[in-house]
């Protein structure tokens, strides 16, 4: 039998607040354990929580990006469970009067646009952190308090790939937005996953299983996957699913069941008698819609549109915010209305030389106009491509301008005919066998000519008058 994978992601966003959720405890990361606390995130009786507005605003200000509805009225609940790094022995959540509910988010499958439902956008607090050392458990409520948002998706994710997608676009929104610095490795971004298999061409969901302990986009992907297997060969074996919740062992390529999976009737929510309801009133939610950036969807629209951009080749450019604005440096001070020559510099070179580094586009510290001067450099034909592209090494590496590297290291074009009729020669004299090649109608071989002829003037030579030298030479022949 054939299945239907479905799955529901639900993200876990730290907000960039100076204060925690609660309490005026400051957020930094990193402070020595135990340091970023007081009575009211350690749950000390007789403390009053008191709701952080920025923490608010920016929860808010999501839920729009994502075309959520703003519920007019909300309130925060108080979620019952245990967990030793949660100091009140509850969390307070939000429960049946959500922030924002019936949202989407719009990703690419296959070359075409899917909507992908958000079931809701609530605030909440976070849990603190577990040590786990040699036979002992040390406990960091520095993050316990942590303002965090939640963002459920409908279950209208078909395939592990479309929710590596969906990841992908959610993080790009927010990165926009500047509420989260999404640093998985942080801990600020979080998913789980809910995944269940049914027959294809039925309705009904399937008995879903939740995966945890995902500490990257790539490691949803492959949990995912790796239960999509799991669950096929349980269900054709004729095997019962239960429900649970299994964690990700990224070492072994396994997941690994943790507990029973709990329902909203185990937490046992009910209104937190220290918050009052909040009314939100249509003032402050068009405030903050209209302070919203140009979100990605509509950059690469602009871009597309301003700057002659292929969808692809813009899709690229937009994906992070401060990328998408250096590039926009570029493209602007590229001289002239066909920008293409610096989008194939920017998508192609570039983005080769960031990801050899491990760095993003804008943090290469690259001037733009020295980029403009070295690509000119490649269009007046006074060096090859395939030099700039070793210029530009040495200018991210040494900080030095376009033109003293190429002064430096005599890196100027060979153009002389003379001297390149030598030098082809040289190279058709050792390679008589793609000479013969040509000569027998295998255009090819005349590439591998020019190629010998580049290595051997250490591309110097031009490639567009060696080309038609070595035909002329071997046509004439």
């Amino acid at each position: 039998m054939k299945y239907q994978t479905v799955i529901g992601l639900e993200v876990h966003l730290q907000l960039k607040t100076k204060t925690k959720a609660f309490c005026g405890c400051p957020t930094d990361f990193g402070k020595a354990p135990n340091s970023n606390v007081c009575p009211v995130c350690l749950g000390f009786p007789g403390t009053l929580p008191v709701c952080n507005k920025q923490a608010l605003n920016s929860a808010i200000k999501v839920a729009l990006a994502l075309d959520c509805r703003i519920q007019e009225h909300t309130k925060f609940d108080r979620k019952n469970y245990f967990y030793p790094d949660l100091p009140k022995n509850y969390q307070i959540s939000q429960f049946d009067l959500p922030l924002s509910k019936n949202g989407f988010l719009n990703i690419t499958v296959g070359g075409k646009s899917k909507r992908i439902g958000i079931t809701r956008v609530h605030l909440e607090e976070d849990a603190g952190k577990l040590i786990h050392q040699a036979g002992l458990s040390l406990v960091d409520f520095n993050r316990a308090g942590i303002p965090l948002l939640e963002i459920v998706s409908e279950p209208d994710l078909f395939s592990p790939e479309e929710a590596f997608d969906y990841l992908n676009s959610l993080k790009s929104i927010i990165e926009y937005l500047d509420v989260s610095d999404c640093d998985m490795e942080k801990g600020s971004l979080r998913c789980d996953a809910n995944i269940s298999l049914r027959p294809e061409g039925t309705k009904e969901l399937g008995v879903k299983t939740e995966l945890k302990n995902m500490n990257s986009f790539k490691g949803v992907k492959d949990a995912l996957n790796f239960e999509v297997a799991r669950q096929a060969e349980l269900l054709e074996a004729g095997q019962a699913m239960t429900q649970q919740t299994r964690l990700w062992d990224a070492q072994k390529n396994i997941t690994v069941s943790m507990r029973s999976k709990e329902d909203s009737k185990d937490y046992r929510y009910f209104p937190d008698p220290d918050l009052t309801v909040f009314l939100i009133d249509q003032a402050l939610i068009s405030s903050i819609k209209n302070s919203l950036p140009e979100l990605p969807g509509e950059k690469l629209r602009r871009f597309m549109l301003d700057y002659s951009l292929s969808e692809y080749d813009a899709r690229i450019l937009v994906s992070f915010k401060k990328d998408a604005e250096f590039a926009e440096e570029c493209l602007a001070g590229y001289p002239g209305k066909d920008k293409k020559s610096m989008v194939n510099w920017l998508i192609g070179p570039l983005l080769s030389e960031a990801n050899s580094r491990k760095i993003n586009l804008h943090r290469l510290g690259l001037d733009i106009d020295e980029l403009i001067n070295l690509i000119g450099f490649v269009e007046r034909e006074e060096i090859s491509h395939l030099c700039a592209k070793n210029v530009l090494s040495q200018m991210l590496d040494t900080k030095k301008s376009a033109e003293s590297i190429i002064k430096e290291n005599n890196l100027l074009q060979i153009s002389n005919t003379l001297e390149l009729e030598q030098i082809i020669a040289k190279v058709l004299e050792e390679n008589t066998k793609s000479v013969n090649d040509f000569k027998a109608g295998k255009t090819n071989a005349l590439m591998f000519l020019v190629g010998q002829v580049m290595k051997k003037s250490l591309s110097k030579a031009n490639p567009k008058t060696v080309q038609e030298l070595i035909k002329r030479r071997l046509t004439d022949a």
